[in-house]
């Protein structure tokens, strides 16, 4: 891994891609709950940085934005009461730090699998501020924050990479 800070926010495809029930993308850092605000519109009109740590919410991850629809007609785009764009239909958890794998905020947004939705909500989270995770970055993090020690980082990645 290059020159990481741990002031930025970052975000990743948490689930092995390809056609499946669940897909799961990742947000950790100070400005999670924030990016989280601008995407994710609750059930219940509540944003993401008033929920309380470790609650899971229901609502849709929308486009806020015209720049950031691509689709080409408005007959395209299935739109809310405001005409944002609704991406997906999830179930989107909050834990704040520092009780979290990171010890920082961190936004997991459980959507439906597949390349299109989570390429799609990634690019939302991109576009929003958060940078791509590199490959473990999650992880060093946590070492790096102490909520792990090296063992422990080490037992993740044998984990991770265990075929039984």
């Amino acid at each position: 891994m290059g020159n990481i800070t741990l002031d930025d926010t970052i975000v990743a495809v948490s689930t092995p891609i390809g056609e499946g029930g669940i897909g799961i993308v990742r947000l950790s850092g100070k400005d999670s709950l924030k990016l989280a605000d601008r995407i994710f519109l609750a059930k219940d009109g509540k944003k993401p940085s008033r929920f309380k740590t470790y609650t899971v919410h229901y609502g849709h991850i929308v486009e806020n934005d015209r720049r950031e629809s691509r689709a080409k007609s408005r007959d395209e785009r299935r739109t809310t009461s405001d005409e944002r764009r609704i991406v997906d239909e999830v179930i989107l958890t909050v834990m704040k730090a520092p009780r979290s794998y990171t010890k920082e905020d961190v936004v997991e947004i459980n959507c439906h699998s597949g390349i299109a939705p989570l390429k799609k909500i990634l690019d939302l989270c991109l576009f929003n501020g958060a940078r791509l995770a590199e490959p473990g970055e999650f992880t060093k993090r946590a070492f790096l924050n102490g909520r792990i020690d090296i063992l422990q980082a080490e037992a993740v990645l044998d984990i991770i990479k265990a075929n039984a």
